[in-house]
């Protein structure tokens, strides 16, 4: 896979421009605004609250483009005037079992959901995951329980629950079931 080659130009629902394409080294200020803004949200994510240091988000960073050099992992970037508005990825792991499952994840700025965005954005990394990882044979995802938009738009993707770990989850003081969904590619 070629680092910051663009796979989509084109509208969101709100007609703003964007870019989809794979991240550079040079995103990785870009990364750290991006993920320290979502865990101040404490939305949907692991993060909640924690700030990141630029040092630990270029060890993340080099440490993803290695995995996306070798075959082993996608990961697309959305700007809009050059502002980082969406993430997405899917990860397999090195074992040698499980190397044929990848775990996918998304995220979206607060400002810019309810466009199409996260929609669009699944398409494309499933796409691209299943292009460049010729191993992948299933991609699975963890849910929050009390973000029932998010189930939704996976079922509608083809994701099926798996299983359901009840509190295990715990968001804004509450504990909530962690959702477990996975996708056939292959």
């Amino acid at each position: 896979m070629e680092l910051g080659k663009i796979v989509y130009k084109g509208k969101t629902k709100k007609s703003t421009d964007i870019i989809v394409r794979f991240p550079v080294k040079e995103d990785v200020k870009a990364l750290l605004k991006y993920i320290n803004t979502l865990s101040n949200e404490c939305t949907f994510i692991r993060f909640q609250g924690e700030q990141l240091t630029l040092k630990e988000e270029k060890k993340y960073l080099d440490n993803f483009l290695e995995k996306i050099e070798k075959n082993l992992a996608v990961k697309l970037l959305i700007f809009t005037a050059n502002k980082l508005i969406a993430v997405s990825d899917v990860i397999t792991p090195s074992d040698k079992i499980e190397s044929h499952i990848g775990t996918f994840g998304i995220t979206v700025v607060n400002e810019y959901r309810n466009q199409g965005i996260g929609k669009l954005l699944t398409k494309l990394v499933l796409d691209e995951a299943k292009k460049n990882l010729k191993q992948l044979r299933i991609v699975k995802l963890g849910v929050f329980a009390n973000n029932p938009i998010a189930k939704i738009m996976y079922q509608r993707f083809g994701f099926i629950e798996y299983g359901n770990l009840p509190e295990g989850i715990k968001h804004k003081g509450k504990y909530v079931n962690h959702i477990y969904m996975y996708k056939k590619i292959r």
